[in-house]
């Protein structure tokens, strides 16, 4: 179902924020933990979403040298969530020690590479981080790692999803944010997308946050994005 393919973050700083948010929006199947709530909440959180038999994205986002990555991925696989996030540029050593790390588990996640986070824009990428390479390449480059690796799958901006896709395969997962409706403000995010463009282009799964949860009718925000995408 198309409404499976959005993922929505609970971008909220305590557990019970973060309940009311799911019981609002109890149409929403998949979720996403990321740092704040995780380190608010620990595993409390993960725990209440399993229960109510939702998906879980757990993005933490691990960048460390290769024997932290794959401690820490093989810990949070005890959780049983459906997808787990490290960045690309730990290297080739520590993406597969991830994978290495999480074959024992009873039920695996699927690991999922950073890219380039949406909010950084080409100028940032050249001036503060040097990277001499344009920003889509560099994109590209750091999933063909991801891939080699043996990782599952990659997080990229919807304006980079279509050459990964071409390039990397119909197999290899793409889970987009950075992705807004026609009628919602970017905000911070610098490389954007409407839903029905990044699906189109070639995304699995796209994250979509406060187009919903910050609209005044969330339900109604929802039903509206999900319309948009099965025309």
């Amino acid at each position: 179902m198309t409404k499976n393919k959005i993922i929505v973050p609970l971008d909220v700083s305590n557990l019970a924020d973060a309940i009311a948010l799911v019981e609002k929006l109890p149409q929403v199947s998949f979720w996403k933990v990321g740092l704040e709530l995780f380190v608010a909440t620990g595993s409390d959180i993960l725990k209440f979403l399993k229960y109510q038999q939702k998906q879980i994205f757990l993005d933490l986002k691990f960048h460390d040298i290769p024997n932290t990555v794959a401690g820490a991925c093989r810990s949070a696989s005890q959780y049983e969530v459906d997808l787990l996030t490290l960045h690309a540029t730990a290297g080739k050593k520590a993406l597969q020690a991830a994978v290495e790390a999480i074959n024992t588990a009873e039920k695996p996640p699927k690991l999922l590479a950073i890219t380039v986070l949406t909010s950084f824009s080409s100028r940032e990428l050249a001036f503060d981080l040097k990277i001499p390479l344009e920003l889509p390449e560099y994109a590209l480059q750091m999933a063909i790692l991801a891939q080699e690796s043996g990782i599952d799958g990659a997080v990229c901006s919807p304006q980079e999803v279509s050459q990964l896709r071409e390039v990397c395969g119909k197999d290899f997962l793409l889970v987009c944010p950075g992705v807004r409706p026609s009628w919602a403000k970017a905000g911070d995010q610098s490389r954007v997308m409407t839903p029905l463009e990044a699906i189109k282009a070639g995304a699995d799964y796209l994250v979509i946050g406060r187009p919903i949860t910050a609209a005044e009718n969330p339900v109604e925000a929802w039903e509206r994005i999900c319309t948009e995408i099965e025309t």
